[in-house]
């Protein structure tokens, strides 16, 4: 499900027998850094302590793990980051661009894991996928490429679409390389794109509202953890406006129209892997940066029928799910 930068792989430290014992029995401290609130945070945080289970870390008797959230506040992320570093955390799980940013401006020496995370090269995060460099590692989604087929997918259900909106997180660094791929992307369907930005679901209401008064007729959702975990309150936003979508996989089984995407909670998983290898002597520079090679679609029929649209049946045929 992941690919990996070419390149080789810094092999792991080899580590004597009596040294391994010394290894086994050392508490693993681990900081784990999320934008969302803990609740909403909670299906990737368990995907990544599961990912630790099974690798043979448990809470409590070889694992101290130290939680920091910011509740959906961008803001938030810095002081949070610091905190972590100043706990003295041998390894940072961060959860998208804004916190593994805000983890790298808070220590050059603390090894960085990233989940769920848009467009690392792009985004400056790290130097490439083979080589990272510096303190970073894990996993990244290219999400201009991602969003600009979820709106050549829009375009193929409802081909009238001439005024398209993007919804993005204002903080959000990879917005720029979203953006300037989906503009190129919407001016060879012959659409006008019409950006939406916020800094928290609070705002969603009027934004919508704003979207109204612009007359726009469909709508593309990024894939934010301020946004995904709002999947919801969108998905009757976008319904009370009956306007055709498409998003992350959340978003679709949510009631949105359709979904593009990866599955985060298998992403974050991954990262336990990292983490692993980064407490066995592995410096992360020496871990390729991977990311997923499988891109699922999603379409909701149900939701379909409540538009008036009729899903291409190549289309149907394609999806890997079908809400009824």
């Amino acid at each position: 499900m992941f690919h990996r930068g070419k390149g080789v792989v810094g092999a792991a430290t080899a580590w004597p027998i009596a040294a391994r014992a010394q290894q086994s029995t050392k508490v693993a401290r681990i900081g784990i850094l999320g934008l969302a609130s803990a609740a909403g945070a909670a299906p990737y945080v368990d995907a990544v302590r599961s990912g630790l289970r099974d690798l043979g870390y448990l809470e409590g008797k070889n694992l101290i793990i130290e939680y920091r959230f910011a509740d959906g506040y961008y803001d938030r992320l810095p002081d949070l980051a610091v905190q972590l570093a100043h706990l003295n955390v041998d390894v940072l799980v961060t959860f998208a661009a804004p916190g593994t940013q805000a983890a790298k401006s808070a220590t050059v020496t603390i090894p960085i894991v990233m989940a769920v995370t848009a467009d690392a090269v792009g985004t400056g995060l790290i130097a490439s996928l083979a080589h990272p460099g510096g303190n970073v590692t894990g996993t990244t989604v290219l999400n201009p490429q991602l969003m600009a087929k979820r709106l050549e997918l829009l375009k193929s259900i409802v081909p009238a679409v001439t005024q398209a909106a993007m919804l993005l997180n204002s903080g959000n660094a990879a917005n720029g390389p979203v953006r300037q791929a989906m503009e190129m992307t919407a001016q060879s369907l012959k659409m006008e794109l019409h950006p939406f930005e916020l800094r928290e679901s609070g705002e969603l209401e009027s934004t919508f509202e704003a979207m109204a008064n612009r007359k726009i007729d469909a709508l593309v959702v990024h894939d934010d953890q301020v946004l995904i975990v709002a999947a919801q309150i969108i998905a009757t936003l976008v319904a009370k406006q009956n306007l055709p979508s498409c998003g992350f996989l959340e978003f679709a089984t949510a009631g949105g129209l359709s979904a593009y995407g990866v599955n985060f909670v298998a992403l974050s998983r991954r990262d336990a892997y990292f983490a692993d290898r980064i407490l066995k002597g592995t410096a992360p520079s020496d871990l390729p940066v991977e990311q997923p090679t499988k891109f699922e679609l999603v379409i909701n029929s149900k939701t379909a029928k409540a538009l008036g649209l009729t899903v291409p049946l190549q289309l149907l045929a394609r999806a890997d799910e079908v809400i009824e």
